[in-house]
């Protein structure tokens, strides 16, 4: 009987041990991989203890795990890993200014629950989105407000833990584990331990010195080397009542450093910094476009200082205070004000995103590497302490991004490193040791908030001694002697250089792939760094089908894995036929969304629509496929014979598989094309104006005509002259299937029909347009028309905006009073943003206008009419656009650009949604 069985008789819930499971749980967010033994998924306290006790009597280790975000490698193993965020994730209690909390809750979850008490968890991680409380214990986690909140340590008040043994202490009052750290502790020096407040390396021997019996704080920060935490009663602190932030401007790094002082001065909350390689990066994204229109100039880096306040005015005049004083001792060009919740947003996103963007500018496998990025120095020396650090990089010949806490001494250095490359291993490791001496001498540590694991814990002998070293062996044996909790962490760790993961991965073999990707379809897999934004919760988009099911696999991170996995098979082909592999694509939306908000642009949707193409050369096209693949010769047939076939279609849905709860489309005999070619001339088509191309996709031409009619006569209003590119489709359903032949050869006759015209190109359906600037690219590499018909296509609202601004679109107040709810179709949001379509909006006489931040809406097109994805369909929705729609009045506008989320609002949330484009229809008066 396998591992995974025998857990799994003993649990309530699952335990997995296939080969595609342990390779998703072999890597975190740091440059280490190890396979795991088997992955459990406990539901209750009581799973734990009895793994812990099954797994003890079978001499195999347990490793507990949140999100899989260690920077450090605490979280891989030859263990069975305990993922805690799939089920044990409820707030079970908040009470006065303490939350009771399982250890897979994640700090943004918590927060929200929070506020409703005006109370927050104080330590805030900058992936407080996916961040688990039981990470944070592990790590003793800080984030930007430790100046003021300190760290985890100092906010936790009680554990319920399972021990090696299974037994269930109460660390408060257990007397032989007491009896047992005062032996260990028993005539070791612990004056000057730790060097700096800051720190989260080691044991926290002081502490545990300091509140003997109670061992509370010794567990937090151990990194599930002691004991498995299955419950945590956490402290809260107050919700500031008002808060600003001061982005300094400074020509260096340095400079910025330098002005440090000053802002503490102030009693900030926090000083953070991002330097120029950082700021640069930003400005290259679709969801950081916003940032260059609020910098004065081209600083070298910005200094974020954020300040707490009872009042509005209490915090903008200690932000003006700053600005003075930096101004009176010449400290950087320019402070930016940002002093609402709308400028702070902005400046608040970047600050936040350091990590991920610099690890964006990954090439191939040299990547900003986690090794030497958690020292802390006493502020005073941060100055000196970073120019020597700049020496050392500079020596070895390597660059880094330089970003973090200014405010307590810790910057978050990561330089990039190629550990394929020869040589580069070593390279990696005379910095490592020349840092930590180097901190030592500023009376800093190694680790300030990302813990030891197995980047750091070599080093611990040498920096904390042999005293205190030992120390904490004999506390590790005490609380676990057989060495089966996360062994090789903290203590009796492995050389840094061992279990390093790209080293270890073999050259992919050749794959000759239908889409083009830059490097390969491994390299563009590989691009994940594991850093876990897409398995945020609670805003954006990516990735809906991880929030609605919290599995691992169902992540864009975990896809890209797996993949992997696959693409560094010795026969890559046959293992793209895998069906295993099949089940952890299949439920991908393909909504894009981690093209922009995964900081390093992993394009899921292009993958899976590869792996669709390469598995179906294996196991053939299923029919139904195929029918959506030819959607606009279904749907042309559809409207030729309606009424007749919106009555026949009905009965078809079981035998293609799609589900009988969801309404089809109604095919309209009257569709635009039809509409088109009848209608006398207009003024707008005589006009001299510059001609417009506007497709006529193959959903809403033949089943919400009346939008194609509006945006026809408003482009016509406007002065254009309209020609309907409407002779063939262009591809984006086959695209989603995998049938990227067919797809391939729709692409190349709708270019030939497209070049050759410099006129502008729109369309009402976002995901048809934009796949003119985005798959077409990848479907015609080399092809220079591509790229000149792509920088043709604009979003509608674009054109109908500029008509507005400049009076040829007059509007009128019919809309006047109403509010209109926004929700942006997924590729519209990945590919090009909101903006355009908010704006358009917004310039409704009268009208309020807000988007909603729901995510995807789950229809993805084809994908919430097939039976076996229905009812993830409704969950996704469920989340959180169904709840916003519903919590809006009666008489609130919906707009929704997309035609699949038009149809799942209708039907989940029973309210019709319209196009943008038939709202502002509704203001203009025609001739």
């Amino acid at each position: 009987m396998t591992l995974a069985r025998t857990l799994s008789r003993l649990l309530e819930g699952d335990v997995r041990d296939d080969p595609y499971t342990r390779h998703l749980y072999a890597s975190d967010a740091s440059m280490y991989a190890i396979e795991p033994l088997a992955v459990a998924f406990p539901r209750h306290a009581g799973d734990v203890q009895a793994l812990v006790a099954a797994c003890g009597e079978l001499g195999v280790p347990v490793l507990p795990r949140g999100a899989g975000t260690s920077l450090a490698g605490q979280t891989v193993g030859a263990a069975v890993i305990v993922d805690f965020s799939r089920h044990m994730n409820r707030i079970l209690e908040i009470d006065g200014r303490s939350a009771r909390v399982q250890p897979g809750v994640v700090q943004d979850q918590l927060n929200r629950a929070a506020r409703k008490h005006g109370l927050m968890f104080g330590p805030d991680t900058s992936t407080s989105n996916r961040a688990t409380i039981g990470g944070m214990i592990g790590n003793n986690s800080a984030g930007s407000h430790s100046v003021l909140y300190g760290s985890t340590v100092d906010h936790v008040e009680s554990l319920r833990v399972v021990l090696a043994d299974a037994g269930t202490p109460d660390l408060r009052s257990d007397a032989r584990l007491g009896a047992a750290v005062a032996g260990a502790l028993q005539g070791v020096d612990l004056s000057g331990f730790p060097r700096f407040w800051r720190h989260s390396g080691g044991y926290r021997l002081d502490l545990a010195a300091r509140d003997l019996p109670d061992l509370t704080k010794l567990v937090v920060g151990s990194e599930g080397t002691l004991a498995v935490v299955t419950e945590a009663t956490v402290g809260l602190v107050d919700r500031p009542r008002a808060k600003a932030i001061a982005v300094g401007h400074f020509t260096s790094t340095p400079s910025a450093i330098a002005a440090t002082a000053d802002a503490l001065s102030f009693e900030a909350a926090s000083v953070e910094l991002i330097d120029k390689a950082i700021l640069d990066l930003s400005r290259r994204r679709v969801d950081y476009a916003g940032l260059g229109d609020i910098l004065s100039g081209d600083p070298e880096a910005l200094l974020f200082v954020e300040f707490f306040g009872d009042s509005p005015a209490e915090v903008a005049d200690r932000v003006d205070k700053l600005a003075a004083t930096w101004k009176a001792n010449g400290h950087g060009y320019h402070t930016l004000r940002a002093v609402t919740a709308g400028q702070q947003a902005a400046v608040l996103k970047v600050r936040k995103a350091g990590l991920g963007l610099l690890m964006a500018s990954s090439v191939g496998s040299r990547r900003p590497l986690a090794f030497v990025e958690d020292t802390a120095v006493p502020p005073e020396r941060l100055l000196p302490y970073v120019e020597e650090f700049a020496e050392i990089l500079s020596r070895h010949g390597l660059s880094a991004g330089f970003y973090g806490h200014c405010s307590v001494g810790c910057l978050h250095i990561r330089p990039f490193v190629d550990l394929r490359a020869p040589d580069e291993i070593g390279t990696m490791r005379a910095v490592a040791e020349e840092i930590a001496e180097l901190t030592a001498r500023h009376g800093g540590v190694n680790s300030s908030e990302h813990g030891d694991g197995l980047a750091r814990s070599e080093f611990n002998r040498r920096l904390f001694g042999d005293a205190v070293y030992e120390a904490m062996r004999r506390i590790k044996h005490a609380f676990d002697p057989r060495g089966l909790l996360n062994p090789g962490k903290i203590v009796d760790a492995p050389p840094m250089t061992e279990h390093l993961r790209d080293p270890a991965m073999p050259a992919p073999r050749p794959l000759r792939t239908t889409l083009s990707f830059a490097d390969g379809m491994h390299a563009a897999a590989d691009r994940c760094m594991n850093v876990g934004v897409c398995r945020k919760d609670d805003t954006g988009v990516m990735c809906p089908s991880y929030m609605a099911t919290r599995e691992e696999e169902h992540s864009t991170r975990g896809r890209a894995n797996a993949l992997v996995k696959a693409l560094s098979s010795d026969d890559p082909r046959q293992a793209l036929g895998d069906e295993r592999l099949h089940g952890i694509l299949d439920l991908c939306l393909e909504c894009k969304a981690c093209q922009s908000e995964c900081p390093l642009g992993v394009d899921m949707a292009a993958m899976k629509s590869e792996f669709l193409h390469q598995y179906q050369e294996t196991h053939g096209v299923p029919p139904r496929s195929r029918l959506f693949g030819a959607i606009r010769t279904l749907n042309r047939l559809g409207s030729a014979t309606a009424p007749l076939s919106n009555w026949l279609a009905a009965p078809l849905r079981g035998p293609l598989g799609l589900s009988t709860r969801r309404p089809l489309p109604r095919f309209r005999r009257d569709n635009l094309l039809r509409w088109f070619a009848r209608r006398p001339p207009s003024s707008g088509r005589r006009s001299g104006r510059r001609e417009v191309i506007l497709l006529a996709d193959s959903f809403t031409s033949f089943s919400e005509p009346g939008i194609g009619r509006a945006a026809v006569e408003l482009l016509e209003r406007a002065g254009y002259r309209v020609r309907l590119e409407s002779e063939g489709c262009c591809g984006r359903s086959s695209i989603s299937k995998g049938l990227l032949d067919r797809a391939r050869a729709m692409a190349e006759a709708m270019v030939g029909r497209l070049a050759g015209s410099d006129a502008p190109i729109v369309g009402l359906e976002p995901s048809c347009l934009l796949t003119l600037k985005d798959e077409y690219a990848a479907l015609l590499p080399g092809d220079p028309r591509v790229a000149a018909v792509a920088a043709r296509a604009r979003l509608i609202p674009e054109l109908l905006a500029e008509a507005v601004d400049d009076g040829t679109l007059p509007l009128n107040g019919g809309l006047s009073g109403r509010r209109i709810l926004l929700h942006g179709h997924c590729h519209e949001k990945a590919v090009v943003g909101t903006a355009a379509t908010r704006e358009l909006l917004s310039r409704i006489p009268g009208a309020e206008v807000d988007e909603i931040d729901a995510g995807c809406c789950g229809m993805a097109g084809s994908f919430g009419f097939e039976s076996e994805h229905y009812d993830l369909s409704m969950k996704i929705g469920g989340l959180r656009l169904f709840p916003a729609i519903a919590a809006s009045s009666p008489d609130t506008l919906l707009a929704a650009t997309g035609v699949s989320c038009r149809q799942q609002i209708a039907h989940g949330a029973g309210r019709a949604a319209r196009h943008p484009v038939e709202l502002l229809h509704q203001v203009v008066d025609l001739p």
